[in-house]
């Protein structure tokens, strides 16, 4: 079964200098219907304008990912990180007892696009910590590159939960496929371009859930970028 969320359905917020689209309930938009999938509760494809940002603010007990399309996020913590992420990057911050931080547009002139997700943890009380790596756009063309992983396998970033998160780039007729172990699932958010999830075509900013289908598989129509969770 697959379950197909199109971009221009999904929740936004604005705020002058913040555009953001929510596939998942988030902040004052609410949908009973459209809570999360298993861990995956928050994918928030978010504009933001030129040296602005979000303020020291507080998490607890939730794992996220930040994951820069076009431009440069800056990010400060209380547990002493100081970064720039910029695209081909991807940030982890498990915020576990708690921890407070700032995400603000590195440049002044410029918009960062960026996306922003949350996973709920195994279990609360983690240790709050953080990762940052480069995950070159050469190595996920045509391949399902691992990005976060409960284990940090293949150089992924290391997640406190069992799910898996792949990125890949496709062209015009490349194919990828993920089988899934009985009883898993999958999200597949489609970062840009146009493509076919199991047959049905999706294009940037849609969204698909798959289940009981035992694999996952990908076949670029353009030049496409998509992240694929495989979830509990």
């Amino acid at each position: 079964m697959i379950v197909v969320r199109k971009s221009k359905d999904r929740g936004r917020s604005r705020y002058g200098w913040l555009d953001s689209r929510h596939t998942f309930s988030f902040a004052n938009y609410f949908d009973p219907e459209r809570m999360g999938i298993s861990a995956l509760r928050v994918i928030n494809d978010d504009t933001v304008a030129p040296g602005a940002g979000f303020g020291t603010h507080g998490h607890r007990n939730m794992e996220i990912i930040s994951y820069v399309l076009d431009g440069a996020l800056e990010h400060r913590d209380n547990i002493g990180n100081g970064s720039v992420i910029r695209p081909g990057e991807v940030q982890r911050m498990s915020a576990g007892t708690g921890v407070t931080h700032s995400e603000y547009n590195a440049s002044g002139d410029a918009p960062v696009h960026f996306l922003q997700i949350w996973m709920l943890p195994d279990r609360n009380g983690y240790a709050p910590s953080y990762e940052q790596k480069a995950f070159p756009y050469a190595e996920r063309h045509g391949r399902l590159c691992l990005l976060a992983s409960p284990d940090g396998r293949d150089g992924s970033l290391r997640i406190h939960q069992d799910a898996r998160l792949y990125g890949t780039q496709l062209t015009d007729r490349d194919t990828v496929s993920h089988p899934f172990e009985i009883g898993r699932q999958a999200f597949v958010h489609v970062v840009s371009g146009t493509l076919t999830v199991n047959g049905e075509m999706l294009s940037g900013g849609d969204g698909a859930i798959i289940r009981a289908e035992g694999h996952v598989t990908l076949t670029g129509k353009s030049a496409s970028e998509v992240l694929l969770f495989d979830l509990p």
